[in-house]
């Protein structure tokens, strides 16, 4: 008799592997966030934009895409949309007329605050088993781990 219940666990050498571990997470994390955001009927990349033009401030449509890892070809419909829902403005810019400087809006910074609640909500169901202190340790970890990576490029 097979047990059916044995075939959805991974072997052991792949359970023990951090990349593997990673990777699985990884793909539970991009799913609750997608599905999260989808019900708060916004997408990964509007977070991006509208959150890189909070911190940092206008910028110019290839500035925002290079700071937000968006391909150049993408850059002017996700604009587009999202200046569509007046979450952002769109203006030349006056020292090179060919340039548009997009700018967050009132209303688009309300709508990141609503999306940082519902990253939170996700951050917290995926991370329910660690303590606040872990996660700051997770986090710190990953995050070191991408920097020493991200200075090979």
């Amino acid at each position: 008799m097979v047990d059916e219940t044995a075939d959805a666990a991974a072997p052991s050498r792949l359970m023990n592997t951090p990349s593997w571990l990673i990777t699985q997470t990884a793909t539970h994390a991009h799913r609750m966030v997608s599905e999260g955001l989808s019900a708060a009927e916004a997408r990964a990349y509007h977070y991006r934009l509208l959150a890189a033009l909070e911190e940092f401030g206008p910028a110019s449509q290839a500035a925002l895409g290079r700071r937000c890892g968006v391909d150049r070809s993408d850059m002017v419909s996700m604009i587009n949309e999202l200046a569509d829902r007046r979450l952002l403005e769109r203006a030349p810019d006056p020292s090179d007329r060919r340039r548009n400087i997009i700018t967050i809006t009132a209303a688009g910074v309300r709508q990141l605050r609503r999306l940082d609640d519902v990253l939170a909500e996700v951050q917290d169901v995926l991370l329910a088993p660690l303590s606040t202190e872990e996660r700051d340790q997770l986090a710190g970890l990953l995050a070191r781990v991408l920097r020493h990576h991200q200075r090979d490029q």
